[in-house]
């Protein structure tokens, strides 16, 4: 079995530092928890990606910190197997221990009993309603979830910092004092101005109507435009038949694709090519005369290289990115825009950028969140679903008594409508719906949420998922599907044989970029309800965004990705902001004052 594990890690990219004992330690890891040699690797993969490793190397090391990882997926997994069983943690002991009884009396488990939170969480409870199940409480209990017991609160976890002046307004400092801070409220923003790009589906659209054909075309369109675009350039030749057998260099535009089920290796890597030049025919791609390369399933390529046989393409040269003067002819298909509010631009912009996923069904951190955000009232709050999730465990249960569109529209549109309020008219939300939100449509690309607050239409915004906006022509792309992880396990890379460190994460939101799709992954995962009739320009870039956010389960990062060479060099900021719930305790958000370029900016991912 150690010679599985050891081939396992080989077909994954991994090399093995102390070879004899990491083997030793993952045969105990199989036989304890009964795994098979693919589940374990799978599991490292996880963790190498959670983890932010740079180096495709198992080390000894990272033993430890991999068991208890491997640990806790076990401890999932039996929560997810037994949905009434509850694993306690040290809080809740403490919790327990340092309980009193006439905190019993209370019927109705609430939110944390601070007074900055009672007084910015009134208006939010004022309404005297019951619902007999806890989730939203009359008046504050003296219950004190797990949450409301995190001790690190508002703490900085990373951040980046190039603005020339910064004022002394770290968020390190702000919540000394919780009751004063809502005194030291801070001034009234500049209005943004707000463009928003529908290119997505509309609401109430018909869907899981699309057929081969929609498919076919999708797919061949892709390799379309980046033919066009590689050609327009002037820097490549016609593409040709890569099919056909020749003595001599050809160049070749196609998708990467698996000949098997299964992920890609070495072997089982194909390349197909265009309905025009191949008749959609593939052939087998060879690439051990690459130094380094980064493909995965669904990419569009160029291929220069020699078919001597006509059964294999063996490459010299992989294109995985087009250049961005040539983009512009092919990506200018007329969009539909909607313009809100336009005001003179500004040349500062400052977001809150956060991901929404709740773990119980009291939303606290929304609710810390929105408090946060009355004090530092950012021109712009981009909230990104799921708000209402299908994958919490008492709505999997079935334990919820209202209805899910009642469960948006009373926790999530009465709090940010009672937010807008109270920050003044200058302050923008926009909503982003993800294919967990229960109370949604089940399809991807997804339409905006309808919300109808008529007196707040300008103010509270719903956007497509993918979804392009502009605020103070800074222009913006989002997208709730976690592409980064999905990517992440189909991807196989060689990194340079000079030793230089890779970026795995920048790696792949470079992929996004380079492949001017929201979701280039292709056959896409399973839980993924891909519609390819359904708008598919939708998933089109059609334009390099100043700012991408992509919310994933992989670890939060801000990154700054560098695209072309030259004069044609551009720059955009790649932003995980993380999960704003995790577990029982508090996730991360993103906070973003950027001034006219990514050279000037200051980010910060924050703990909840």
């Amino acid at each position: 079995m150690e010679e599985e594990i050891k081939a396992e890690f080989k077909r994954s990219g991994f090399a093995l530092d102390d070879e004899e004992e990491i083997l030793k330690k993952c045969l105990t890891f199989c036989i304890n928890y009964n795994l098979k040699s693919s589940d374990l690797v799978s599991s490292w993969e996880v963790y190498y990606l959670n983890r932010q490793l740079d180096e495709s190397t198992v080390r000894n090391a990272e033993m430890d910190g991999f068991l208890l990882h491997l640990q806790n997926e076990q401890k999932e997994a039996v929560v997810k197997e037994e949905p009434n069983l509850y694993i306690y943690s040290s809080k809740d002991v403490d919790m327990i221990l340092n309980y009193n009884e006439e905190d019993m009396k209370e019927e109705i488990p609430g939110t944390p009993t601070d007074k900055y939170l009672k007084l910015n969480s009134e208006p939010f409870d004022s309404t005297p309603k019951s619902y007999g199940n806890g989730y939203s409480s009359g008046k504050p209990s003296k219950l004190v979830t797990p949450f409301g017991r995190r001790t690190d609160k508002f703490v900085v976890k990373f951040n980046i910092n190039s603005l020339p002046v910064v004022e002394n307004n770290d968020v390190e400092h702000d919540h000394g004092n919780l009751e004063d801070e809502i005194i030291k409220r801070a001034p009234p923003c500049k209005k943004c101005s707000l463009m928003i790009h529908r290119l997505g589906p509309e609401p109430g659209c018909r869907f899981m109507y699309d057929r081969i054909e929609d498919r076919f075309n999708a797919l061949e369109n892709r390799i379309r435009k980046h033919a066009t675009v590689l050609c327009a350039s002037g820097l490549y030749e016609e593409p040709m038949d890569p099919t056909v057998a020749s003595q001599r260099n050809i160049f070749a535009v196609g998708m990467i694709c698996c000949d098997g089920e299964g992920r890609l290796n070495e072997k089982s890597i194909m390349l197909q090519s265009s309905v025009e030049h191949s008749g959609g025919r593939n052939v087998r791609l060879e690439l051990h005369n690459l130094s380094q390369f980064s493909i995965f399933p669904g990419q569009i390529v160029g291929i220069e290289g020699q078919n001597p046989s006509g059964h294999c393409l063996i490459a010299s040269k992989l294109v995985d990115s087009v250049p961005l003067s040539a983009i512009a002819a092919v990506y200018q298909h007329p969009t539909k825009k909607q313009a809100l509010d336009l005001v003179v631009e500004s040349t500062d912009s400052s977001y809150v950028q956060k991901e929404i996923s709740a773990t119980t069904l009291f939303f606290e951190p929304l609710t810390e969140l929105l408090a946060y955000a009355s004090r530092k009232l950012p021109q712009l709050l981009v909230l990104m679903g799921p708000f209402v999730d299908s994958e919490h465990p008492e709505i999997k249960k079935g334990a919820v008594d209202r209805s899910f569109d009642e469960l948006f529209s009373q926790e999530i549109l009465r709090r940010l409508q009672e937010h807008v309020e109270y920050a003044g008219s200058d302050v923008r939300v926009i909503l982003v719906p993800s294919i967990r939100d229960a109370q949604h449509d089940f399809v991807f690309p997804q339409p905006a949420f309808d919300i109808h607050l008529p007196n707040l239409k300008h103010q509270i915004t719903g956007l497509t998922n993918p979804g392009n906006f502009e605020a103070n022509q800074v222009k913006v792309g989002c997208c709730t599907v976690d592409i980064l992880k999905q990517m992440s396990g189909e991807e196989m890379s060689r990194n340079p044989t000079d030793g230089t460190p890779s970026d795995r994460m920048s790696r792949l939101a470079n992929h996004i970029i380079s492949q001017r799709s929201f979701y280039p992954l292709y056959p896409p995962a399973e839980d993924i309800p891909l519609d390819s009739s359904l708008a598919p320009e939708a998933l089109d870039i059609t334009s390099i965004p100043d700012i991408l956010i992509l919310p994933s389960d992989v670890k939060y990062f801000i990154k700054v990705l560098t695209l072309g060479e030259g004069e044609e060099q551009r720059k955009c900021i790649c932003i995980n902001p993380g999960r704003l719930a995790k577990g029982e305790g508090g996730g991360t958000f993103a906070e973003l004052n950027y001034q006219v370029s990514p050279d000037k900016m200051k980010a910060s991912i924050i703990g909840i």
